[in-house]
């Protein structure tokens, strides 16, 4: 059976998925989202189905939802919402997961539900909405799963052109009876970075990657560094001159990054090398989903 590789864009002026054909830019299709600001994507090919967060209209209202529809666009749901979430970020999960996983950045917090929707739980807690909303060091935005060694990674930017980002490790799975508030298993692994955004880490590979859209000279930027047990080390700036980087999608061999940015450019990246293609500039595009499927 061929394959087919295609590029998942979430675009936000109109609110959209976009998805790319990787070699030309071309457009293939289009999913009409229809409000707010979608942020974060995750596919499943099993399903045939997109899962996306929403930030919605309004970050102070708590008004972000987490949604889904098959690739085809039907069957469109509104998994959470009403007040559930208030401005969810990047989302992902993981073939075997019966979970989604997301940031939420004005909430403050790590969350998790079922697939449908069901038995949402909050996983870390950092400070309380909306009382902590003017200290923006404590809100998570990108996240990333290791389930092979049980780990989940996120970051928390920190305010803009800050130069205080950090990045985070924790267990998967919470110790039973832990107060998401207090948790004692967390792991700082890289600070004052200039503001990182989305990540994917590659158990395999021993690499994670992430964007980073502060100040120069290394901030709107791609990044990489090796992880283990131990933490993270050697970490080295790939690319840089991004336009408030954000989106991030990593092949399965490790050689080539997607990066989209709030300019509106789609970029291929050759990871050994830092060289980048323009695949095409579209609106202001926040999260990326590469997708790989039969014919």
């Amino acid at each position: 059976m061929s394959q087919k590789t295609v590029l998942y864009t979430l675009e936000t002026k109109p609110p959209r998925i976009t998805a790319l054909s990787i070699g030309d830019g071309r457009v293939l299709s289009h999913i009409d989202i229809g409000w707010g600001i979608p942020d974060g994507i995750w596919i499943d090919g099993v399903e045939g189905r997109i899962y996306w967060t929403n930030m919605g209209r309004d970050e102070n209202a708590a008004d972000g939802t987490i949604e889904s529809a098959l690739l085809d666009s039907s069957d469109h749901k509104v998994l959470v919402g009403q007040g559930a979430v208030v401005t969810p970020k990047q989302l992902t999960s993981a073939p075997g997961l019966e979970h989604l996983y997301w940031c939420d950045r004005e909430g403050m917090r790590i969350m998790r539900c079922r697939r449908d929707g069901s038995e949402v739980e909050v996983l870390l807690q950092t400070g309380v909405y909306p009382d902590d909303l003017k200290n923006v060091s404590l809100q998570c935005v990108g996240i990333t799963l290791d389930p092979q060694n049980g780990h989940l990674y996120w970051t928390q930017k920190g305010p803009p052109k800050g130069g205080v980002g950090r990045i985070f490790r924790m267990p998967l799975d919470p110790p039973e009876g832990m107060n998401p508030a207090s948790r004692t298993d967390v792991e700082l692994l890289a600070d004052r970075l200039p503001e990182p955004i989305d990540l994917h880490v590659s158990p395999a590979l021993g690499k994670l990657w992430w964007t980073d859209r502060g100040a120069p000279p290394d901030g709107n930027s791609l990044n990489v560094a090796h992880v283990d047990g131990q933490g993270l080390h050697s970490h080295e700036v790939v690319l840089r001159g991004l336009d408030e980087a954000i989106g991030l999608a990593i092949d399965t061999r490790g050689t080539r990054a997607f990066v989209s940015d709030l300019g509106g450019s789609i970029r291929e990246v050759i990871l050994e090398t830092g060289q980048a293609r323009l695949i095409t500039k579209q609106a202001p595009t926040t999260g990326l989903y590469l997708f790989t499927s039969g014919d």
